[in-house]
């Protein structure tokens, strides 16, 4: 498995293809397994993805006060020098959507293009929709995670959330079920708690920035998600100029029509854009 070191970790990568590069980053408890089960690159894209910090087989923890979308971001930075990529399209998943669109604001003349898929996060730290997470942790830390999922899956919250959405249910379930969870609990502390950006002067401020935006951006979102709110793509694509927007099946109806709708709408995206020649 291929590495970069990187402020005394050892972060895991994998890349397939080549060409213009995409970075397309997971989501909180995933690994590199969740971009690349997801999508295969056209040829002339080279796709490329890591475990962040906390997460697969990214190692050690290191300092949990980093464990951070802006830390991820750097990180993302990092790896690109690394591989002596000069500019990518960045995008991601859930919180990969978040470390995407906080290096488009902060790297701009790094960033080729953004792509934005299923954001749980917009510019206010721990919005509702993902506070399930810091009560999952708490769980995990009073009880371990065995235990934890016992308890999690007797209680309220769950029981509404696979009432609402099973694919969402299971995705909570299986933060338990990470063979690190312990070890890696802050994790669910601190991302729910973060935002792309935190820029004083409040909730306007980051959609002023997200006015700054000049690359091509693809925005993807889906109903019948607690946890990713379509409303949540819908204002990010609106603030953003002259950004896509593409709706796709909730992957609750089926999760084989939600993968071949991100494979053809990426392709579609990346293509018209980024292709060589």
């Amino acid at each position: 498995m291929p590495f970069i070191e990187h402020d005394g970790l050892q972060f895991h990568y994998r890349e397939r293809g080549e060409g213009t590069p995409f970075v397309f980053q997971h989501g909180l408890g995933g690994d590199v397994n969740q971009p690349f089960g997801l999508f295969t690159p056209p040829p002339g894209f080279r796709l490329l993805a890591f475990d962040c910090r906390g997460h697969g087989e990214t190692r050690p923890l290191g300092d949990p006060d980093r464990i951070g979308l802006t830390s991820f971001a750097d990180d993302l930075l990092a790896l690109l020098d690394r591989l002596e990529i000069a500019r990518a399209v960045v995008g991601g998943i859930s919180m990969g959507a978040a470390v995407a669109l906080n290096f488009a604001l902060r790297f701009p003349d790094r960033a080729l293009g953004l792509v934005l898929s299923r954001p749980a996060w917009l510019d206010c730290p721990t919005p509702s929709n993902v506070e399930l997470y810091a009560h999952i942790a708490q769980l995990i830390r009073h009880h371990g995670a065995r235990a934890g999922l016992e308890v999690f899956r007797r209680s309220e919250q769950y029981i509404e959330v696979a009432r609402l959405s099973p694919d969402a249910a299971s995705s909570l379930v299986g933060q338990f079920e990470q063979p690190r969870a312990e070890e890696t609990v802050v994790r669910l502390e601190r991302i729910p708690a973060d935002a792309p950006n935190h820029d004083p002067t409040g909730p306007t401020g980051m959609r002023l920035e997200l006015a700054s935006i000049r690359v091509p951006t693809l925005v993807l979102a889906n109903r019948q998600d607690p946890i990713h709110p379509f409303e949540f793509g819908e204002i990010l694509a609106a603030a953003i100029p002259r950004a896509e927007f593409r709706e796709l099946t909730p992957k609750s109806t089926s999760k084989e029509r939600h993968a071949a709708e991100v494979q053809e709408f990426l392709v579609e995206f990346l293509c018209r854009h980024f292709a060589s020649g």
